[in-house]
């Protein structure tokens, strides 16, 4: 099989005739996908753009402005020894838990493109830093699917740790890496704030609109999936595969959902099944993101030179960390109330959010982060002399 797929004309065949069968099945069913462009498109108006928009500017700012060199310099200390990365890394990985997917992604990508970390360090922090924020797992996930704060609690404690947990892993790849530990710490060179700020609204449109892109691109080709009978198909192979496990074709449809697009795969949980099976599933939804949120990565990484097998390896790693997480903290601490399905319209209209609530909000969260960043910088600038001079006296 590896030898046939090696073939370029094999590649070239198979590829047409999927885009063939894509432009037969919008052929077929233009309704259908009419309506799931408009659920997309009405999901990035309601919810991308007003969610992500402001954390790509506090991003870009954060680190343009020099906060996050100042800040990485305070938590060198920390970052260092737990993760083999520069304390800088810290402003990725704190912008991933509060921003969402896929702002860790873009904060980590700008971090190596303005040297305050090396390849190997952001390669490393791909691997844990893109999160999803506390706001769709505690609202979504935990009131709309499961109808319960404890489950939305507990998968946004675990789906926490269990990143860290990826990142003590990917501490030791390529840890003989030498550019990584003789490297010194970058120059704090900081743009003028007309500079930083009319380049990170210009970046964070960019990115904002191929974000919004792949969200439609994969609403419409999940539709797809379903018209055409794909999905119940694979599910069905995938459920003989995995019943040893105790798969079903239901569960099997479940994960391969997940596995394309995280929002659908956790709506999918709302059927039958056992609390305990369908809180570790979600786990490791999210801990997977979705081949959605692994295409807008890679809208960022581009041409960049990074690992992207590092990124998709530790991705996986987060969703088995948190289903094994999840299973054995319920089996310790099982949670005895059934799920509710009442709730599920809250999921089903995702893409009828308020835009001006969710934008007031995300764009308050995102000034308090920034905030945060200021003063933290500011004590490590103020702290630095004292260090320096500290440093001087024992020298002499």
């Amino acid at each position: 099989m590896n030898r046939l797929l090696r073939s370029k004309a094999i590649r070239d065949g198979l590829w047409g005739t999927a885009l063939l069968c894509c432009a037969l099945a919008l052929c077929c069913w233009p309704k259908e996908v009419s309506s799931a462009v408009r659920e997309g498109l009405g999901l990035c108006y309601n919810v991308i753009l007003p969610s992500l928009f402001p954390f790509f500017i506090l991003t870009s700012l954060a680190i343009s402005l020099g906060l996050a060199g100042y800040l990485g310099r305070l938590l060198e200390p920390i970052m260092r020894p737990l993760f083999h990365v520069s304390g800088a890394c810290a402003a990725a990985l704190a912008l991933g838990f509060v921003g969402g997917y896929p702002v860790g992604a873009r904060a980590a990508l700008t971090l190596y493109e303005n040297g305050q970390c090396s390849k190997t360090e952001c390669e490393r922090l791909l691997a844990f830093c893109n999160n999803s924020g506390p706001a769709f797992i505690l609202g979504v996930v935990g009131a709309g699917i499961f109808a319960d704060s404890r489950v939305g609690l507990l998968l946004c404690l675990i789906h926490a740790a269990a990143s860290l947990c990826v990142g003590l892993v990917f501490r030791f790849y390529r840890w003989k890496d030498r550019s990584v530990k003789e490297r010194p710490s970058p120059s704090i060179a900081a743009k003028r704030f007309s500079t930083a700020f009319t380049g990170a609204v210009k970046d964070s449109v960019t990115s904002t609109l191929n974000i919004c892109a792949f969200v439609v691109c994969f609403t419409v080709l999940l539709r797809l999936c379903f018209l055409s009978g794909l999905l119940p198909v694979l599910a069905g192979l995938l459920g003989r595969l995995l019943s040893p496990l105790g798969f079903t074709q239901i569960w099997a449809q479940r994960l391969l959902t997940g596995l394309l697009e995280l929002s659908s795969g956790v709506a999918a949980l709302t059927g039958d099944g056992s609390l305990s099976g369908k809180v570790s599933m979600a786990a490791f939804l999210l801990g997977w993101a979705g081949i959605s949120v692994h295409c807008q990565v890679l809208s960022f990484l581009g041409e960049s030179g990074l690992n992207v097998h590092t990124y998709l390896f530790g991705k996986l790693l987060h969703g088995v960390f948190s289903a094994g997480l999840t299973a054995l903290t319920l089996r310790l601490f099982p949670l005895q109330q059934s799920v509710s399905s009442y709730l599920v319209q809250q999921v089903e209209g995702i893409a009828g959010t308020d835009f001006y609530s969710a934008l007031a909000v995300s764009t308050a969260a995102a000034w308090l982060v920034f905030l945060l960043f200021f003063l933290l910088a500011a004590f490590g600038v103020r702290m630095e002399p004292k260090t320096s001079g500290k440093r001087r006296k024992s020298v002499v």
